[in-house]
C-alpha cells in the first residue's frame, strides 16, 4: 500500500473547556515553533498525500496545507469528526489523529499505512493496569486509527440514532487490532497515544519535550 490511497484526516474540533485554552493553536516548540495543528499537519502529510483538518468552528487557517472542512454533525463528538472526514477524503481509506497529539510517531503512522487493507478499521489495542480506565486490562486508541468507506455506513446509524461511542459500531465492520508488541517496535514509550486535555496534560508534554 502507498500514500496515494491514504488521506490523513485531523480533528480540530472541541471546545477544549478543561484546558482553557484552543488545542490547535498551542505553541509547544517556543514562541517561533509551530502551533500544535501544524505539527501535527507536518507529520500526517508525511504519510499521506492528502490532509483534511476537520473542525465544527468557523475559524479558518488560510495558510495551513490542508484542507479545512467543517463537521456535518457539530457537538456530536469525534464520532461525528471521523464521519465527517472519511465522507470528505478522496481516498477509500483515512488515517485519524486528534490535533492535541504531541508525540505522534511518522515511523508507526507509516507502519499502519503500509499494512494491507484487509480491514475496515485498524486500531491499536494497549494493554496496562490503569485506574483510570475502570480497572480495564485493554482499550483502544480510536483517534490514532485507519478508517475505511464501509464504516460510512454503521457511523451515521450511530450518529442518528444519537450514539456517540466510536466503538459501538465495530461489531458491524471488520476490525483489525494493532497489538502492543507491533505498535511498540516504533513507540516503545507509547507518547504517540497522549493528547492534551488539561493544563497537567500541558505541563506533562512540555516537560517530556525538555521545555
Amino acid at each position: 500500500m502507498t500514500e496515494l490511497d491514504l488521506s490523513g484526516v485531523i480533528l480540530a474540533g472541541g471546545r477544549s473547556q478543561r484546558l482553557g485554552q484552543e488545542k490547535a493553536l498551542l505553541r509547544l516548540w517556543g514562541p517561533q515553533g509551530p502551533t500544535l495543528l501544524e505539527a501535527t499537519v507536518a507529520r500526517v502529510a508525511a504519510v499521506c498525500a492528502e490532509v483534511l483538518v476537520v473542525t465544527d468552528t468557523p475559524r479558518s487557517w488560510p495558510l495551513l496545507p490542508a484542507r479545512v472542512v467543517f463537521d456535518r454533525y457539530p457537538g456530536a463528538g469525534a464520532l461525528g469528526g471521523l464521519y465527517s472526514g472519511l465522507a470528505e477524503a478522496t481516498s477509500p481509506y483515512i488515517l485519524a489523529v486528534a490535533c492535541d497529539m504531541p508525540f505522534l510517531s511518522e515511523a508507526l503512522l507509516r507502519s499502519m499505512a503500509g499494512r494491507p487493507r484487509d480491514y475496515d478499521v485498524l486500531i491499536p489495542r494497549l494493554h496496562a493496569q490503569d485506574r483510570h480506565r475502570s480497572g480495564s486490562a485493554s482499550w483502544v486508541e480510536p483517534l490514532h486509527a485507519i478508517y475505511g468507506r464501509p464504516c460510512l455506513a454503521p457511523m451515521q446509524e450511530d450518529l442518528d440514532r444519537g450514539e456517540r461511542q466510536i466503538i459501538h459500531f465495530f461489531p458491524r465492520v471488520r476490525v483489525r487490532y494493532l497489538e502492543q508488541d507491533e505498535w511498540m517496535r516504533f513507540d516503545p514509550a507509547g507518547l504517540a497515544f497522549r493528547n492534551i486535555n488539561t493544563p497537567q496534560d500541558l505541563e506533562e508534554a512540555r516537560r517530556i519535550l525538555g521545555l
